[in-house]
């Protein structure tokens, strides 16, 4: 079951305090910095209370080598899509803090940090954005489709092509 809570204004903090430890374990890779994306980076947006963050690298092959550095902190490889590589850190039997690598300029790079911008600049959208959160884990818990990046992809859609983005399309045919 999908937990969602309330905007928790120390998220910024936490997301800050990782930060500085992927910076010192990523600084060969990194370029374009580490961002906090996704909703706990969208203040007064209700979210699965993880934190989600999104590192550049100048080169995804190359930074396979980032991976050690990665484990030793305590994540986990969690493939998610291609052209970028996952982890996720866990504690107390859930995850905390996920992290994608990608190169910036990237489809996931450009998506992300204009999904996360838009709701950060449009109080209507997160309004939106929120509602449709909420109507999906009330789906879940009556036994209907589970909360998942594939449902919301249709909002996610609409609103980076509001922006100029166009994204390809996920529907089930």
């Amino acid at each position: 079951m999908t937990v969602v809570v309330s905007y928790d204004p120390d998220w910024p903090r936490r997301f800050e305090e990782e930060r500085a430890l992927l910076e010192r374990a990523l600084a060969p890779w990194l370029e374009g910095g580490i961002h906090h994306i996704g909703s706990t980076a969208v203040p007064g947006m209700a979210a699965k209370p993880m934190i989600d963050m999104m590192a550049g690298v100048r080169d995804l092959g190359d930074a396979r080598a980032a991976f050690e550095p990665l484990f030793a902190l305590g994540y986990e490889e969690t493939p998610h899509r291609p052209r970028t590589h996952h982890f996720s850190k866990p504690a107390g039997g859930s995850w905390t803090h996920q992290l994608h690598l990608t190169e910036p300029g990237s489809d996931l790079w450009v998506e992300r940090l204009a999904f996360r911008d838009a709701l950060r600049d449009d109080p209507q959208l997160l309004t939106e954005y929120q509602a449709l959160k909420r109507q999906m884990i009330e789906e879940e818990a009556r036994g209907g489709a589970e909360y998942s990046a594939v449902t919301k992809r249709p909002f996610v859609a609409r609103v980076l092509a509001d922006v100029g983005i166009e994204v390809p399309d996920v529907s089930p045919r």
